[in-house]
């Protein structure tokens, strides 16, 4: 499965969870997002989305609000921890998208999550409560990403 994933503020490409799943055996592109500009970070994302088709889009944390405010068609999303009130105008995500967070997280609201799954309509079963900490780097919710991603990438 190819996979646009798109890391958090602070972070780079090659971190735990794009490592992981590229160790199950899926393919992923993974651009280096300014951590300074978020409009160039939507405009990077972007230009990878369109330069070939992916079957999952993974956005965490700004990465997740990223992942919002392109244009990602009919491509499934999963978000980590998404940090959407921080960055972008983007107030609510496409039906079908699934998103992993923890009550836990201490860097984006719990209660944003699940004011972004109001504003968007969706169901609970869209929330999977998973980990300890922000980064969701744990085992649990290391397995809990990827078959949310495997489930995501049957729906293309």
């Amino acid at each position: 499965m190819k996979i646009l994933y798109l890391h958090g503020w602070n972070s780079v490409p090659g971190g735990v969870k794009p490592t992981y799943l590229a160790q199950h055996g899926h393919q992923l592109v993974e651009p280096a997002l300014p951590h300074d500009d978020f409009p160039e970070a939507v405009r990077i994302a972007q230009a990878a989305f369109d330069s070939q088709p992916f079957d999952v889009v993974v956005g965490s944390s700004r990465g997740g609000s990223v992942a919002v405010n392109m244009r990602s068609g009919e491509t499934p999303l999963v978000l980590l921890a998404p940090a959407w009130k921080r960055w972008g105008t983007a107030n609510a995500v496409k039906p079908g998208a699934l998103i992993l967070h923890t009550p836990a997280d201490d860097v984006i609201p719990f209660d944003d999550t699940r004011e972004l799954l109001r504003n968007s309509g969706l169901p609970e079963s869209s929330l999977i409560v998973t980990g300890h900490e922000h980064r969701l780097a744990d085992a649990d919710s290391l397995s809990a990403l990827l078959a949310a991603v495997e489930r995501q990438g049957k729906k293309t």
